[in-house]
């Protein structure tokens, strides 16, 4: 993994693309920290899904369920009633 300073990251933002393309993530630095990591968006997404616990590994964890954020259902609009004649 290539550093780039933020400086130069900014002025060569199109061959920094090119090189996380190419050769994987790409670590910016700004005053010498670790600032952020540019990755191909493939590789993004894999990791992101990775992330997300399965409906399996949250009903068998130890986690007290009452806590967990559950998304909220959405209302789902009814279709009326057909008459058969």
């Amino acid at each position: 993994m290539k550093v780039w300073p933020v400086q130069h990251a900014k002025a060569r933002f199109s061959e920094l693309l090119d090189t996380c393309l190419k050769e994987g993530p790409q670590l910016v630095t700004r005053r010498g920290q670790q600032a952020a990591v540019l990755v191909p968006v493939r590789q993004w997404r894999r990791l992101a899904q990775a992330a997300k616990p399965t409906l399996q590994d949250l009903l068998l964890s130890d986690v007290d369920r009452s806590k967990l954020q559950i998304p909220s259902r959405v209302k789902r609009r009814s279709r009326a009633a057909r008459l058969i004649a």
